[in-house]
């Protein structure tokens, strides 16, 4: 999937994260920042980069992830929802997203 614009979703508060997805011309950067990286962080980015694959994003974008906690479930979500955002797809195909 190509991302064609900057999108943000989720939040700062407790047991979330904040999701910023922009374009480049680059290769795909991901930068993690979390109250738990020293515990979680290989596995933020774990979830990240499967989520990422999944639709197909491997370059052409920058994504920062600005975690407070979240389970892996919530990081999925949010990262979802932004390369949905970010993209020029209008419907999403369920069914090949899982």
């Amino acid at each position: 999937m190509q991302i064609t614009k900057e999108a943000l979703a989720g939040t700062l508060e407790s047991s979330d994260l904040f999701v910023r997805i922009s374009p480049t011309d680059g290769p795909l950067e991901l930068i993690v920042k979390s109250e738990v990286e020293h515990q979680f962080g290989d596995q933020i980015r774990h979830v990240a980069m499967q989520t990422l694959a999944r639709f197909e994003v491997s370059d052409g974008a920058t994504v920062i992830i600005e975690d407070k906690g979240a389970l892996d479930c919530v990081i999925e979500a949010r990262l979802e929802a932004a390369i949905m955002r970010a993209s020029d797809e209008e419907t999403i195909k369920w069914g090949t997203r899982l």
